[in-house]
């Protein structure tokens, strides 16, 4: 089996690879810009006629979308989360060629829904640009003809996560202030629904090789609702902080609108036959662990 992976590179798309990689008889194809990639392309930019014509060529059987911007101006979101997977649909469509089209969406195209758990059926009301570009690009490929599914991600965090993720962040932070310093965040009492990165590859696994159709939109998620502030303060244990944290700073301004949210996962479980596996405490030890090539401190258990 075949399977073009598309930001490879990115936070999911490389525990995806690795998973994929891990499995017998898959073969990883990665694209992007990178002078390593099997496909150098820019969905950005991209034009139709010539991403089919490489796609045909590369007979892909599963293509996964991991590319997206997470940040950055409008036309930057518009190009990569609306234009991105409108340019990779009709390619595939122009291509002609059998393939499971898998797409990460995000929670950040529902919006929020305090005190319900998001169903896929649940309305959709985006809460800025990201949200809006995000819903976008994920309506693109559920409308499309092709055989696809959008992966609607919650909060994913876990090894590697990014500085532009509130966990990635915080770690980040943690480590610049030392044990007894101060970290500055924005407000920490939204809750989120966290999900670890290996379980969202998991999950994109099991669509990319599931046989028969799939639902058009699955949520990928961990199915309960934390409040942000509960992530920082485990994260300051784990690390062995023992100074301050600052709520007065600058928070998330893809997220910072949405101050409840928590997944309703059934679906995926009937579809897939997935359920996430990792803890949030187990998610956490291993950002920490990954920032600094050692354990959490002892005290911290």
């Amino acid at each position: 089996m075949r399977v073009l992976v598309l930001g490879s590179t990115g936070f999911l798309g490389r525990h995806l690879t690795d998973h994929l990689r891990a499995l017998s008889g898959v073969r990883v194809l990665r694209a992007g810009r990178s002078p390593g990639a099997d496909l150098r392309v820019d969905l950005t930019t991209a034009t139709v006629p010539a991403l089919a014509a490489d796609l045909r060529t590369l007979a892909p059987d599963a293509v996964v979308n991991c590319a997206g911007a997470v940040a950055g101006g409008p036309l930057l979101l518009a190009e990569t989360n609306v234009r991105g997977p409108a340019v990779l649909c009709e390619a595939l469509t122009t291509a002609g060629i059998p393939v499971r089209l898998v797409h990460l969406g995000s929670a950040g195209e529902y919006g929020t829904n305090a005190g319900q758990p998001l169903g896929e059926d649940s309305a959709t009301c985006p809460q800025g640009a990201y949200g809006a570009t995000k819903l976008a690009g994920s309506l693109t490929v559920a409308e499309s003809a092709l055989d696809a599914v959008v992966l609607r991600v919650f909060n994913p965090l876990g090894p590697g996560s990014p500085g532009t993720s509130l966990p990635g962040r915080l770690a980040d932070e943690l480590l610049r202030a030392g044990p007894d310093g101060a970290v500055r965040v924005g407000d920490l009492s939204a809750y989120r629904d966290f999900v670890d990165a290996r379980d969202v590859a998991r999950a994109a696994v099991l669509a990319t090789t599931a046989p028969g159709s799939l639902p058009r939109i699955l949520n990928i998620a961990g199915g309960s609702a934390t409040q942000v502030r509960e992530v920082a303060e485990s994260l300051a244990r784990i690390s062995g902080f023992h100074g301050r944290i600052d709520e007065n700073g600058t928070g998330s301004q893809r997220s910072s609108a949405v101050s409840w949210q928590q997944a309703d996962i059934t679906a995926a479980a009937t579809a897939l036959g997935w359920r996430p596996e990792r803890t949030l405490a187990t998610s956490l030890d291993d950002l920490w662990t990954s920032r600094t090539g050692t354990p959490p401190t002892p005290s911290a258990a």
